[in-house]
C-alpha cells in the first residue's frame, strides 16, 4: 500500500469513528455477548445494521447471506460470524471491472448534485488527481444559475492547475458545454468534466437541461466515453439514497461520489447505495484537502469500519 493510501486509510478509520461507534460497537457486543447462534442473535445484528443506516432492504440481503454462510460452513460460535458479516458487506459493494474506464478514454464526465453536498469541491479534487496522472483536463462551468458557482469552480480550476470554460452567470448551460466540447477537441483534452445543476425541487427543468446538454455532447463529441456522477452528502443517510433515486430518474447515472464521510454516524449508507440501487460508489470524500477524495475500495472501507 502506497504511503498516500496508508495515510488515507488512517484518515478513513478516523473519519468512520462515528459510524463505527454506531454500528460496530453494537455488533462486537453481540458477538461477544451471545453464546449461541439463534433468532435473537440474528435479530440483534439486524437491528444494529438498520440503525447504522444500511437500510432495511440491504440489511435483509446481508442477513440472508449471513444465515446461509453460517449454515453452509456449519458455524457454531457467534464470534466466528464477524468475518462472515464483513465478507457479506463487501459482496454488496462490488464495483465491477470497468468502474474507472473513463480515465483511460477520451471522456466527458457530467457531475450532478444539489447545493451543499460538496459538488464543486469534488470536481476540483477529481480534476487535480487526473492532472497528477498526466491527463489534460478541462472543466465546464455549466451550473450557471447558482450564485457564485462559476467563481468557485474557477478557483478550484486554479488550485488543480487545469483549464476552465465558463460563461456569465445565468447563461445557457448547454452553450457552455458546447464551447467546452469544442475546446476539449481542439486542445486534445483527455477528460472534460462538466459541472451541472442539481435542482431536484424543479425536476422537470433539470431534466430538460440535462437532455439538452446530452444532445450537444452526442452531436458534437459522439466518440467520447460518457460518465455521469452524482455527488451525495454522506451525513444525510437515507435522504442521500432517496436523492440518488431521483437523479436516476433524470439522468443515466453511472456512479456516486459520497462526501463528508468524516463527520457522520451514517457511513453505512455507502453499502446501502450500492446494494439497493446497483450504482457503484466510485469515490468517497473524508475532508477538504485535494487528496481527501479517493477511489472507493470496499475492502478498505469495511476493514476501516470494523478496525
Amino acid at each position: 500500500m502506497a504511503e498516500g493510501r496508508k495515510g488515507f486509510f488512517g484518515r478513513l478509520v478516523e473519519g468512520l469513528q462515528k459510524t463505527r461507534d454506531n454500528i460496530v460497537s453494537g455488533i462486537d457486543s453481540i458477538f461477544s455477548g451471545f453464546t449461541a447462534i439463534d433468532d435473537d442473535f440474528y435479530e440483534e445484528i439486524e437491528e444494529t445494521l438498520i440503525m447504522g443506516d444500511l437500510g432495511i432492504a440491504t440489511t435483509m440481503k446481508v442477513m440472508e447471506d449471513l444465515r446461509q454462510q453460517v449454515k453452509e460452513q456449519h458455524i457454531k460460535e457467534p464470534s466466528e460470524c464477524k468475518t462472515l458479516l464483513m465478507d457479506s458487506l463487501k459482496r454488496q459493494m462490488d464495483l465491477g471491472e470497468n468502474a474507472y474506464e473513463f480515465e483511460n478514454r477520451k471522456s466527458v464526465v457530467l457531475v450532478i448534485g444539489v447545493n451543499g453536498v460538496g459538488k464543486t469541491t469534488s470536481i476540483g479534487k477529481l480534476a487535480g488527481q487526473l492532472k497528477d496522472q498526466g491527463k489534460r483536463v478541462i472543466l465546464a462551468a455549466a451550473d450557471t444559475f447558482r450564485a457564485a458557482a462559476v467563481e468557485q469552480l474557477t478557483e478550484w480550476a486554479g488550485r488543480a492547475g487545469v483549464e476552465i470554460i465558463a460563461h456569465q452567470e445565468g447563461s445557457d448551460p448547454a452553450a457552455v458545454v458546447y464551447d467546452a466540447v469544442a475546446a476539449a477537441k481542439a486542445r486534445g483534452a483527455d477528460v472534460l468534466i462538466c459541472d451541472t445543476a442539481g435542482r431536484l425541487h424543479n425536476k422537470k427543468n433539470l431534466m430538460e437541461e440535462l437532455k439538452k446538454i446530452d444532445r450537444v455532447i452526442t452531436r458534437e463529441y459522439p466518440d467520447a466515453y460518457r460518465e455521469t456522477l452524482v455527488v451525495l452528502d454522506g451525513t444525510t443517510g437515507q435522504n442521500a439514497l432517496s436523492q440518488a433515486r431521483q437523479f436516476m430518474e433524470v439522468a443515466d447515472v453511472t456512479g456516486i461520489i459520497l462526501t463528508k464521510l468524516d463527520g457522520t454516524a451514517k457511513g453505512g449508507i455507502a453499502v446501502a447505495i450500492q446494494s439497493e440501487l446497483g450504482i457503484p460508489v466510485k469515490y468517497i470524500g473524508i475532508g477538504e484537502k485535494i487528496d481527501d477524495l479517493q477511489k472507493f475500495d470496499a475492502d478498505a472501507f469495511i476493514n476501516a469500519l470494523f478496525a
